[in-house]
């Protein structure tokens, strides 16, 4: 067991509890703050039963690890619920009523190919279709007047049609405004006088940013997922205050921070994700902890395979991150997210090709090699059939691995390709690697990585089983498997801070005049931040504040995130605003036109709360050469073959062998092919090079 001390103590000591609820698994990760030890369990998620996962896992650590639910000081949470929702495509019926001529709004889109290294890719099929999209009369201009009213008949005939269409809530999504929400709020309100019990989701009140499409898709995205992210909120409430946990509970934030239960419920879209930021937040404190300075984040769940960038530990932000098929454009840590999980069901389509995921086994029913009714062949059963794992229980012995119901799904399978049960398995596997090396050469692109550069930091349940055969096709510098990989983000809870975003969209130029707009706003902005954190987290100490803003050259069609210093809008320095967008514009792009006149799109303020951290202990010294504890037989690499088969607890530092081999530990199971060396390092890591480098 991992012990840890913490670099600071806040209030009485006691325990701080990290729980990541995933699609299959649910993680905890709990510290003492009296003598630094840290545990960590694994539990069946219960979607069936929200809540039912949380208060399992708390009554676990209280009868093994001594974890008293009224000693619990800290708890904080991530879930994929929000971002599982969507990739399943599962969340409520909704309408949109937007303004008459722009019922399109969803299927035009930005008019680009969602993958273009895909020749072959699709747009995917709206969130809300066209069928379910009504315009309303009633226009704002540009400039925030009015230009004709909305009026109650529109707004009763469409709602009446959504109705009849079977819209289960409504988002309101009108033209302009993030300039002037009247015409929203008023629709708002007549909703609610034909229909108090409807929901109903502003988007001016979600994320009132300028363009209609990234406006209208996020507040879309919002309330596809709201009821069943609320549904949850409650019942996880309702299960801590049951069980007598006195910490206030808080989420993890897409942004990497955390907030309150009230925020998430009204705000879910800040937590669509929720569950992948908690991963990141653990990567990049090991990644800094260890000094790790570039690395590809891989964390496989059961639903999805996520993929995100660190340099230097830390995580890159952005807005317009890939939510399964969509963006979502609130600020966040910049994930990829791919419906590759462990629980992703392979499948032949009318084509009689073989596909796997998005849609996911879950934790109900599960794999078939789980043992819980699950039928279907899932990329966890691929695995199982090639020998791969079931040496050893799995999910802290959660899972008892039935190696026949796997073989017997997958051989389903083979049937109808016409191909052998290990082929078919191997294929399997081979195609979801394909999957996940599309989407994370596009994520090395997007960011101009050198990827010889760069090692992948593989955790969650699935994520150590499959990054060598990702790295290997991407060329990586190799791979780093964390001592607890399948509960990082858990831990992840533990060490995120409080964090929040405020935004002002603006749409001014940097011209005489504009100082006053730009204090007035700032102001206004460090008022909110300050509420939030200080007022409503109740945090204590020193807040940390930084400023960036959209910028763009006047007639661009796209803005540049610049940092800026507050202290240039409190003195009214416009010229040092400008400089700083020029020489951002020419770092990113090669060129900077210092004549050209500038805008700012929007400001956005981040206030943050640090929070105390763990320090990670070093592992102890090996004194002999690292021991197989057996060999097992597997399919790897297109041919059946002895593998050395390796306990992770009995590793130390020091320790090197050659792959292939298989690393087995109670939350994981690290594959090593042949071409690849282990070694581990003096915290426990499984740094894992391909020859030659």
């Amino acid at each position: 067991m991992a012990v840890i001390t913490t670099s600071t103590r806040e209030g009485g000591m006691g325990w701080r509890v990290g729980v990541d609820v995933g699609g299959s698994f649910t993680d905890f990760a709990a510290l003492d703050e009296a003598d630094g030890r840290l545990v960590t369990l694994k539990v069946f998620s219960r979607p069936d039963a929200p809540g039912a996962e949380i208060e399992q896992g708390l009554g676990l650590l209280a009868t093994h690890h001594g974890v008293a639910p009224e000693a619990v000081t800290d708890f904080t949470h991530g879930t994929t619920v929000g971002i599982n929702t969507v990739i399943q495509r599962n969340g409520v019926r909704l309408a949109l009523l937007t303004t008459e001529g722009f019922e399109d709004v969803l299927e035009m889109a930005r008019l680009k190919v969602p993958r273009y290294h895909n020749l072959y890719a699709r747009r995917p099929d709206p969130l809300v279709p066209r069928a379910r999209v009504f315009g309303l009369d009633g226009r704002i201009r540009a400039d925030g007047r009015e230009l004709a009213p909305v009026t109650r008949e529109r707004v009763a005939a469409a709602y009446a049609a959504a109705r009849a269409a079977g819209a289960e809530a409504v988002v309101i999504g009108l033209l302009h405004a993030w300039r002037n929400d009247a015409h929203e709020r008023a629709v708002e309100t007549m909703l609610a006088e034909l229909d108090p019990a409807l929901p109903v989701f502003r988007s001016s009140g979600i994320w009132p940013i300028i363009r209609e499409y990234e406006r209208s898709i996020t507040a879309c995205i919002s309330g596809y997922v709201q009821p069943r992210v609320a549904h949850y909120l409650d019942r996880f409430a309702a299960t801590l205050s049951g069980l007598g946990v006195p910490a206030a509970p808080r989420i993890t934030k897409s942004n990497g921070g955390v907030m309150g239960l009230a925020q998430a419920r009204a705000e879910c879209v800040q937590m669509i994700l929720s569950g992948t930021a908690s991963g990141v937040i653990g990567a990049g404190f090991i990644a800094r902890a260890c000094g790790f300075p570039r690395l590809l984040t891989l964390d496989i769940g059961g639903t999805s395979a996520d993929l995100a960038v660190l340099v230097e530990g830390e995580a890159e932000y952005g807005s317009g991150e890939v939510i399964g098929d969509f963006q979502i454009h609130i600020p966040s840590v910049s994930v990829t997210s791919i419906g590759q999980g462990g629980g992703s069901i392979a499948w032949v389509d009318d084509f009689g090709v073989l596909q796997v995921g998005p849609r996911s086994a879950g934790s109900t029913p599960g794999p078939a090699c789980y043992g819980k009714g699950g039928t279907e062949p899932t990329i966890t059963d691929a695995v199982a059939v090639l020998g791969l794992i079931g040496h050893s229980d799995l999910g802290y012995s959660a899972v008892r691995l039935d190696v026949a119901a796997a073989r017997a799904a997958v051989a389903r399978l083979a049937a109808r390709l016409g191909t052998g049960l290990e082929e078919t398995a191997a294929s399997i596997l081979e195609l979801s690697v394909s999957a996940m090396y599309a989407d994370a050469s596009g994520l090395i692109s997007r960011f101009g990585l050198d990827a010889r550069a760069f090692r992948m930091l593989a955790f969650g349940g699935a994520g150590p089983m499959l990054a060598c055969f990702l790295a290997r096709e991407l060329n990586l510098a190799g791979v780093v498997v964390p001592p607890t990989p399948g509960v990082l983000s858990a831990l992840g809870g533990l060490v995120a801070d409080l964090r929040n975003d405020v935004i002002r969209t603006l749409w001014l130029g940097l011209e005489p005049g504009a100082e006053a707009a730009l204090r007035e706003a700032l102001v206004a902005m460090q008022r909110e931040a300050h509420a939030w954190l200080v007022e409503e987290q109740g945090f204590g100490g020193t807040p940390v504040i930084s400023l960036s803003a959209e910028m763009r050259y006047r007639g661009q069609s796209f803005e540049v995130e610049t940092p800026l210093e507050p202290g240039w809008i409190e003195a009214g320095d416009l010229a040092a605003l400008r400089e700083a967008f020029h020489a951002r514009h020419e770092r990113l792009h090669g060129h900077a036109d210092r004549e050209g006149a500038v805008q700012i799109v929007s400001l956005r303020l981040v206030v943050t709360g640090e929070t105390p951290k763990p320090v990670l202990p070093r592992l102890a010294e090996a004194a002999a050469p690292a021991r197989a504890e057996a060999v097992a037989e597997a399919w790897l690499d297109g041919a059946r073959r002895p593998v050395p088969l390796y306990a992770r607890e009995g590793l130390r530092a020091g320790h090197t062998f050659p792959g292939p081999a298989i690393i087995a530990q109670p939350d994981s199971t690290t594959c090593v092919p042949a071409g690849f060396g282990v070694v581990v390092d003096g915290f426990g890591n499984l740094v894992i090079t391909p020859e030659g480098r």
